[in-house]
Protein backbone atom coordinates (compact mmCIF):
# COMPACT_ATOMS: atom_id res chain seq x y z
CA UNK A 1 0.00 0.00 0.00
CA UNK A 2 1.31 3.45 -0.92
CA UNK A 3 0.70 6.85 0.61
CA UNK A 4 -1.42 7.67 -2.45
CA UNK A 5 -3.66 4.66 -1.70
CA UNK A 6 -3.93 5.79 1.92
CA UNK A 7 -4.73 9.32 0.83
CA UNK A 8 -7.54 8.09 -1.40
CA UNK A 9 -9.00 6.04 1.46
CA UNK A 10 -9.27 8.95 3.90
CA UNK A 11 -12.78 10.07 4.90
CA UNK A 12 -14.28 13.41 3.95
CA UNK A 13 -13.60 14.89 7.39
CA UNK A 14 -9.87 14.50 6.66
CA UNK A 15 -9.90 16.46 3.39
CA UNK A 16 -7.20 18.83 4.66
CA UNK A 17 -4.99 15.88 5.58
CA UNK A 18 -5.50 14.50 2.05
CA UNK A 19 -4.49 17.80 0.47
CA UNK A 20 -1.50 18.27 2.75
CA UNK A 21 -0.32 14.68 2.22
CA UNK A 22 -0.18 15.37 -1.51
CA UNK A 23 1.66 18.64 -0.91
CA UNK A 24 4.44 17.16 1.24
CA UNK A 25 5.23 14.60 -1.47
CA UNK A 26 5.88 17.27 -4.10
CA UNK A 27 9.21 19.01 -4.57
CA UNK A 28 9.87 21.75 -2.10
CA UNK A 29 12.76 23.23 -0.16
CA UNK A 30 14.24 19.88 0.87
CA UNK A 31 16.49 17.55 -1.04
CA UNK A 32 14.83 14.29 -2.05
CA UNK A 33 16.73 12.44 0.68
CA UNK A 34 15.77 14.98 3.35
CA UNK A 35 12.13 14.95 2.23
CA UNK A 36 11.61 11.19 2.04
CA UNK A 37 13.68 10.47 5.13
CA UNK A 38 11.54 12.97 7.05
CA UNK A 39 8.37 11.35 5.72
CA UNK A 40 9.65 7.90 6.74
CA UNK A 41 11.00 8.91 10.16
CA UNK A 42 7.78 10.72 11.09
CA UNK A 43 5.68 7.84 9.75
CA UNK A 44 7.54 5.67 12.26
CA UNK A 45 6.90 8.29 14.96
CA UNK A 46 3.17 8.23 14.13
CA UNK A 47 3.07 4.75 15.69
CA UNK A 48 0.62 3.60 13.03
CA UNK A 49 1.68 0.43 11.22
CA UNK A 50 -0.34 1.27 8.10
CA UNK A 51 1.27 4.71 7.78
CA UNK A 52 4.76 3.29 8.34
CA UNK A 53 4.26 0.48 5.81
CA UNK A 54 2.97 2.86 3.14
CA UNK A 55 5.73 5.41 3.76
CA UNK A 56 8.38 2.69 3.61
CA UNK A 57 7.00 1.38 0.31
CA UNK A 58 7.18 4.85 -1.22
CA UNK A 59 10.50 5.77 0.40
CA UNK A 60 12.18 2.76 -1.23
CA UNK A 61 11.82 4.58 -4.55
CA UNK A 62 13.66 7.63 -3.20
CA UNK A 63 16.13 6.44 -0.56
CA UNK A 64 18.98 3.94 -0.44
CA UNK A 65 18.90 1.08 2.07
CA UNK A 66 21.43 3.00 4.21
CA UNK A 67 19.25 6.13 4.17
CA UNK A 68 16.17 4.09 5.13
CA UNK A 69 18.07 2.60 8.07
CA UNK A 70 19.22 6.07 9.12
CA UNK A 71 15.68 7.50 8.99
CA UNK A 72 14.35 4.60 11.04
CA UNK A 73 17.34 4.98 13.35
CA UNK A 74 16.42 8.64 13.88
CA UNK A 75 12.88 7.60 14.83
CA UNK A 76 14.20 4.95 17.20
CA UNK A 77 16.79 7.06 19.00
CA UNK A 78 14.44 10.01 19.33
CA UNK A 79 11.71 7.80 20.80
CA UNK A 80 14.10 7.19 23.69
CA UNK A 81 15.63 10.66 23.87
CA UNK A 82 12.32 12.50 23.66
CA UNK A 83 10.97 10.65 26.68
CA UNK A 84 14.14 11.15 28.71
CA UNK A 85 14.78 14.81 27.89
CA UNK A 86 11.12 15.81 28.08
CA UNK A 87 10.88 14.31 31.58
CA UNK A 88 14.16 15.93 32.66
CA UNK A 89 12.93 19.27 31.31
CA UNK A 90 9.68 18.94 33.30
CA UNK A 91 11.79 18.74 36.44
CA UNK A 92 13.27 22.22 35.84
CA UNK A 93 16.97 21.47 36.11
CA UNK A 94 16.89 19.11 39.10
CA UNK A 95 18.74 16.43 37.11
CA UNK A 96 20.55 18.54 34.50
CA UNK A 97 23.89 18.10 36.28
CA UNK A 98 23.70 14.31 35.96
CA UNK A 99 24.80 12.39 32.89
CA UNK A 100 21.97 10.84 30.86
CA UNK A 101 23.77 7.49 30.70
CA UNK A 102 22.02 6.57 27.44
CA UNK A 103 23.83 5.28 24.38
CA UNK A 104 23.28 7.59 21.41
CA UNK A 105 26.00 6.50 18.99
CA UNK A 106 23.83 6.90 15.91
CA UNK A 107 23.58 10.65 16.51
CA UNK A 108 27.35 11.04 16.56
CA UNK A 109 27.77 9.23 13.26
CA UNK A 110 24.50 10.55 11.78
CA UNK A 111 23.44 7.11 10.65
CA UNK A 112 25.77 7.31 7.66
CA UNK A 113 24.00 10.32 6.09
CA UNK A 114 25.04 13.99 6.19
CA UNK A 115 24.71 15.49 9.66
CA UNK A 116 22.16 18.11 8.60
CA UNK A 117 19.97 15.43 7.04
CA UNK A 118 19.99 13.21 10.13
CA UNK A 119 19.40 16.21 12.38
CA UNK A 120 16.35 17.18 10.30
CA UNK A 121 14.91 13.71 10.79
CA UNK A 122 15.63 13.83 14.54
CA UNK A 123 14.07 17.31 14.70
CA UNK A 124 10.91 16.18 12.86
CA UNK A 125 10.48 13.11 15.08
CA UNK A 126 10.98 15.29 18.16
CA UNK A 127 8.28 17.58 16.79
CA UNK A 128 5.85 14.65 16.53
CA UNK A 129 6.83 13.44 20.01
CA UNK A 130 6.47 16.89 21.56
CA UNK A 131 9.86 17.28 23.22
CA UNK A 132 10.60 21.01 23.46
CA UNK A 133 14.21 20.54 24.57
CA UNK A 134 14.99 18.17 21.68
CA UNK A 135 13.19 20.36 19.14
CA UNK A 136 15.23 23.37 20.26
CA UNK A 137 18.53 21.48 20.36
CA UNK A 138 18.10 19.91 16.91
CA UNK A 139 16.89 23.20 15.41
CA UNK A 140 20.04 24.94 16.67
CA UNK A 141 22.21 22.20 15.17
CA UNK A 142 20.31 22.41 11.89
CA UNK A 143 20.99 26.14 11.69
CA UNK A 144 24.70 25.52 12.44
CA UNK A 145 24.73 22.95 9.62
CA UNK A 146 23.38 25.52 7.17
CA UNK A 147 19.85 24.17 6.90
CA UNK A 148 17.57 27.08 6.07
CA UNK A 149 14.56 28.25 8.06
CA UNK A 150 12.37 27.28 5.10
CA UNK A 151 13.76 23.75 5.11
CA UNK A 152 13.24 23.46 8.87
CA UNK A 153 9.67 24.67 8.49
CA UNK A 154 9.11 22.11 5.75
CA UNK A 155 10.33 19.41 8.15
CA UNK A 156 7.77 20.62 10.70
CA UNK A 157 5.08 20.58 8.03
CA UNK A 158 5.88 16.99 7.09
CA UNK A 159 5.89 15.98 10.76
CA UNK A 160 2.48 17.52 11.33
CA UNK A 161 0.91 15.91 8.25
CA UNK A 162 2.30 12.46 9.05
CA UNK A 163 1.06 12.75 12.64
CA UNK A 164 -2.38 13.77 11.34
CA UNK A 165 -2.38 10.83 8.94
CA UNK A 166 -1.60 8.42 11.77
CA UNK A 167 -4.32 9.95 13.94
CA UNK A 168 -6.88 9.84 11.13
CA UNK A 169 -6.17 6.18 10.40
CA UNK A 170 -6.42 5.43 14.12
CA UNK A 171 -9.85 7.08 14.12
CA UNK A 172 -10.94 5.11 11.05
CA UNK A 173 -9.73 1.80 12.45
CA UNK A 174 -11.26 2.43 15.86
CA UNK A 175 -14.63 3.58 14.54
CA UNK A 176 -14.80 0.64 12.11
CA UNK A 177 -14.30 -1.90 14.92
Amino acid sequence: MSLQTLRESLPDYAKDTKLNLSAIQREGELTETMQWGTILATAAASRNATVLTAALEDARGHLSAEEIDAALGAASIMAMNNVFYRARHFLHGTYDDLRAGLRMNIIGRSGGVPKGTFELWAFAVSTVNGCEQCVRAHEATLRQEGVTREQILEGMRIASVMAALGQTLFLQETLAA
